[in-house]
């Protein structure tokens, strides 16, 4: 089994492969600190397994995890994240994720993950699948992010978060033109008008 890992921290890539050390059949371990740095990886070799933490400098996971699945489509990919909400688990298991974990749980979870995921399977945590089972039963499941891109989603989030059009471009390596045209199509789209209805939204939908 080769596996890669993809997270910003280089303590987390360090924990995880101690992790995933421990199970039998792993021949290659190998980690990049950023999306752009995998996605060379991945030119260059075949990987069974990506760990791919979601939130990234640059490109987020889930922009990654996109273009993972599109040009390496039978590459199992399993989402790591701070976050436990299920809208982040529903969103990355759309875009085509064999599992999703909260770095809160991996290391209880991680090698039974991995080992389900390389069996072919899909991993999500008991918890999280209460919370996907109560998500899927309310009158929530069709949100108004839903329609969002990967890329318009993590713009939306920044911009939640307060961030400036000038951060956000330097984060994720785009002009400040880019950015404002990517807000204008997110506020049509969610039907808002301002940058404090992301912020009011986003945290009335646990995604902040």
């Amino acid at each position: 089994m080769k596996i890669l890992i993809c997270d910003d921290h280089k303590i987390v890539r360090d924990g995880l492969k101690q992790l995933l050390l421990q199970l039998k059949g792993v021949a290659i371990i190998k980690d990049a600190g950023n999306g752009d740095e995998a996605i060379s990886l991945l030119k260059v070799e075949t990987f069974d397994i990506v760990i791919l933490d979601i939130s990234l400098p640059g490109r987020s996971g889930l922009e990654i995890l996109q273009t993972i699945k599109i040009k390496w489509p039978s590459t199992n990919v399993l989402m790591l994240s701070m976050h436990p909400q299920e809208q982040y688990a529903i969103r990355a298991l759309k875009l085509g994720a064999s599992g999703y974990l909260t770095k809160e749980t991996a290391s209880e979870e991680l090698l039974v993950a991995v080992q389900k995921v390389s069996e072919g399977g899909r991993y999500i945590s008991h918890s999280l699948a209460e919370d996907l089972a109560l998500h899927l039963a309310s009158d929530k499941y069709h949100q108004k992010h839903d329609v969002l891109s990967a890329r318009e989603f993590e713009i939306m989030i920044k911009l939640a978060k307060g961030k400036s059009l000038q951060e956000i471009g330097d984060e994720i390596s785009v002009s400040i033109k880019t950015v404002s045209t990517y807000r204008t199509r997110i506020l049509e789209k969610m039907e808002l008008s301002k940058n404090t209805d992301f912020t009011r939204y986003c945290f009335e939908n646990k995604l902040i």
